[in-house]
């Protein structure tokens, strides 16, 4: 079992910046990759941006050139670095692990909201 924590959400204007935070517990040697995951009112959670044992990372369009994922999966920590955030950016970010027999986990979720 693993638990994840996040923290770092809240409420910026547009074109402003926010760090989301993110930390594993439990069988935390388990995990293979983690990543951060977007959900707003009427879509489905989509993957935003991921990172694998070896450092690489794979982020979607949207978040290419504005987003940054770092962290250490061997120690379950993730970051998600965000700038010139804009509204459509809005809504809650989820972080989620993978484990090496391929089960998926999620933490509560942090809200972001990006308005003026």
């Amino acid at each position: 079992q693993v638990q994840l924590v996040e923290s770092g959400g809240g409420l910026v204007q547009p074109g402003g910046s926010l760090t989301l935070s993110c930390s594993a517990s439990g069988s935390v040697v388990s995990i293979q990759n983690m990543g951060w995951y977007h959900w707003a009112p009427g879509t489905q959670r989509e993957l935003v941006a991921s990172i694998f044992g070896d450092g690489r990372a794979w982020y979607r369009n949207s978040a290419k050139f504005r987003f940054t994922i770092s962290g250490d999966n061997t120690k379950g920590t993730v970051f998600l670095h965000m700038n010139s955030l804009d509204p459509r950016d809005t809504g809650v970010y989820y972080c989620g692990a993978r484990t090496d027999t391929g089960q998926d986990y999620w933490g509560q979720g942090t809200q972001v909201t990006v308005s003026s």
